[in-house]
Parts: C-alpha cells; sequence; structure tokens
C-alpha cells in the first residue's frame, strides 16, 4: 500500500460504535494512542471490520488547529 499521506498509524480496532448510518471505529495505536475514526457503516461492513482487526489509520489534513482556554 502506497499513499500520498505522510500520517500512517498502525494499530488494532478496540470498540465499534454502531449508529445507524455511520459508526465510530476507536483505535489503539501500536505506540498507545486512541485514534477515533467515523465511517460509514458500509465502510465497515465492506472491510470487515471488527474489534481486534488490525487496520492503518490515515490522516491527511490540509490544516490542523489548537486552542485552549
Amino acid at each position: 500500500m502506497k499513499l500520498s499521506a505522510r500520517n500512517v498509524l498502525k494499530g488494532t480496532i478496540k470498540e465499534i460504535n454502531f449508529g445507524v448510518v455511520n459508526c465510530e471505529v476507536v483505535v489503539n495505536t501500536t505506540q498507545g494512542e486512541t485514534i477515533v475514526s467515523v465511517v460509514t457503516k458500509e465502510s465497515v461492513d465492506s472491510m470487515k471490520l471488527k474489534v481486534g482487526k488490525e487496520v492503518f489509520a490515515v490522516v491527511k489534513a490540509s490544516n490542523v488547529m489548537l486552542a485552549v482556554e
């Protein structure tokens, strides 16, 4: 797999929260971080995502904003 995105994080699916149309997929990275991705239910089904499956979280963003109070 080759991608133009530079931020590719390997991890394992910890949890999937199913909604009517979208699902929250919680991924624990090999670095110990947690990433949550919202994908369609159709994508979860077609990719055969399930708890314990190894996946890659790909982050591609033009802008990253930070805020503090």
